[in-house]
Order: C-alpha cells, then structure tokens, then sequence
C-alpha cells in the first residue's frame, strides 16, 4: 500500500509565508525602479529612457533578491 504523506498546518502556512515574501520582493523592487525612474525622467526631462533603465534595474534587483533568498532556504 501506498502511504500518503500528510501535510500539517503549519508547513502549509510556512510556504504560504515563504511564496508571499517573494512575490511582495518582485512587485517592490519593480515599483521602485519605476518610481527612480519616472523622477528622474521628470527631473532630467529625459522621459522614458530613464524609467526605462530602472524598471531593468528592478527586475535584475528582484532576481538577485529571488536567488539569495533560495540558497538560505
């Protein structure tokens, strides 16, 4: 017979924990290349090529981010 393996509250509420921090790390780090960027695009008048750089700058941040946070798992 095959056993089935019984997941606890707890472990469920630990991942939950751990898929909602990423999530939150990738949306924050993008909102905040768009906010540097689109205020230094007001402030230099070099609309979009500035939001543009940061909004990369923002995904490279959360990747990084994403990468350290799986090698402490």
């Amino acid at each position: 017979m095959a056993r089935k393996s019984k997941i606890g509250s707890g472990d469920f509420v630990k991942a939950l924990g751990l898929l909602s921090q990423i999530a939150i790390t990738i949306i924050a780090c993008i909102a905040l290349g768009i906010l540097i960027g689109w205020l230094l695009d007001r402030w230099l008048g070099t609309s979009p090529w500035l939001m543009m750089v940061c909004i990369f700058l923002g995904m490279g941040a959360a990747l990084k981010s994403i990468f350290d946070f799986s090698k402490r798992i």
